[in-house]
């Protein structure tokens, strides 16, 4: 994918989800946190359904360290790797209560600080929680990027560095959503819908297997 390829591709992108934006449920900073926390290896409609229940009594991190981690996983249990994500819950509240005075610090380097919390974690949170310009790759977001070319790499870190390039820094929070959202709609990880892609003009992957259709 050339440069005006990668361009009119993000300007399809923006075209086809010009008001996308997170599936999560929350209405605070630290909500926001736990719902991602929650969402890893996990859709979020199953973790909107979890939290509707969990923030009724629990939304804050004063409230949440109430819990014990028992108490947590049988909360959380359906949303798979419970046991760790109770542990990373409870870690980073009390860190949240402890160095930050009971607020979800709004920095990446700080959000990274806090126990459980990687790279794609905090992008998600300082983007959408703070309105800042980052670019989280989710298992979509990495899928979508490599086939298409706007960012190839073999690990999320390389794919977020490669997007950092190829995207305007003030639209990498509105492409990481945009990202997703191909993803989920058109761009299957088994059975990508390329027949009914208009980004297949610009795609590496659509361009391939239109190549290889049309020498069979």
């Amino acid at each position: 994918m050339n440069t005006l390829e990668k361009k009119a591709a993000l300007a399809e992108l923006e075209k086809l989800y010009p008001d996308a934006k997170p599936a999560l449920h929350y209405k605070t900073p630290y909500e926001l946190l736990v719902a991602v926390i929650l969402s890893a290896q996990c859709t979020d409609e199953r973790v909107n359904k979890v939290t509707a229940v969990l923030f009724e009594k629990y939304s804050t991190p004063e409230a949440m360290v109430t819990l014990s981690q028992k108490e947590l996983e049988t909360y959380i249990y359906s949303c798979g790797f419970y046991r760790m994500k109770a542990e990373h819950i409870l870690s980073a509240s009390r860190d949240i209560l402890d160095k930050f005075g009971g607020e979800v610090p709004d920095t990446v380097e700080t959000l990274m600080g806090l126990a459980g919390v990687g790279k794609k974690t905090a992008n998600v949170v300082y983007s959408v929680a703070f309105g800042g310009d980052a670019i989280a790759v989710d298992t979509h977001v990495f899928r979508v990027s490599n086939r298409l070319g706007l960012a190839k790499g073999t690990t999320p870190l390389a794919v977020e560095a490669g997007l950092n390039k190829a995207i305007p820094k003030e639209d990498w929070s509105k492409a990481h959503h945009w990202l997703i959202w191909h993803g989920r709609r058109v761009c299957h990880s088994q059975k990508p819908n390329c027949e009914g892609c208009s980004l297949r003009p610009y795609c590496d992957y659509g361009k391939a297997a239109a190549e290889k259709k049309s020498k069979k």
